[in-house]
């Protein structure tokens, strides 16, 4: 039996973190401290203008309360980041063989208030599995463990700052004429341009990377 493999809730995973997922029962980090510059609040998608960003504002803290965990993070729902990544998604894929297949059910995810960034992050992948026809493990972790046993650790890939060795195969985008294709974005642009199909595409991938 091949151990689990422990991973970071993130936004709309990337396409290789969906890969894992796909393949192995997963065990959710959720005990350790929030850290800037990785996909916790972060997924990256292709637009007219090339790799685009796609950030959620959070609620810092500081002073005395220094650090914060990953599960008290707060998001900051002042300034509108849902209807300005819902439009985003729009405009970008609009145009995309599949966007109108999954919008109606993607939709409320970028309508309904969240508090917290960690249930946005797993309504995400929840509905990433769904759209994937996927089973999905809700296993949690209890405390932190900076180095466990009997388990394929796999926190490293939540770092946005430091790409995998990791080269997917390529499928049509949407704007490809235009920049080429760019590998590893979120599971959104999989979906939106292969649809149906991106389940079996994930299970081809080649995961050298999960060995290191």
């Amino acid at each position: 039996m091949e151990p689990l493999i422990l991973l970071h809730p993130t936004y709309f995973p990337t396409i290789a973190t969906m890969a894992v997922v796909s393949g192995r029962k997963c065990l959710w980090e959720v005990c350790d401290y929030y850290q800037k510059q990785t996909f916790r609040n972060r997924t990256y998608i292709c637009t007219d203008q090339g790799k685009h960003m796609l950030s959620i504002p959070i609620q810092h803290v500081g002073g005395a309360q220094g650090k914060q965990y990953y599960k008290d993070v707060k998001v900051d729902n002042q300034y509108p980041w849902q209807r300005q990544h819902w439009r985003t998604l729009q405009t970008a894929y609009r145009a995309s063989p599949f966007f109108e297949y999954y919008e109606d059910e993607l939709a409320p995810i970028y309508h309904e208030r969240f508090t917290y960034l960690l249930d946005f992050n797993f309504r995400s992948i929840e509905l990433a599995t769904e759209f994937l026809e996927l089973a999905l493990s809700l296993s949690k972790t209890t405390t932190y463990d900076p180095s466990p046993s009997n388990i394929t650790d796999m926190r490293f890939m939540v770092n946005a700052k430091k790409p995998l060795s990791f080269a997917p195969a390529s499928y049509t985008q949407v704007f490809m004429e235009r920049h080429g294709f760019l590998g590893n974005l979120s599971i959104l642009d999989l979906l939106f341009n292969e649809g149906t199909a991106a389940t079996a595409y994930l299970k081809e991938l080649s995961l050298s990377f999960t060995d290191a």
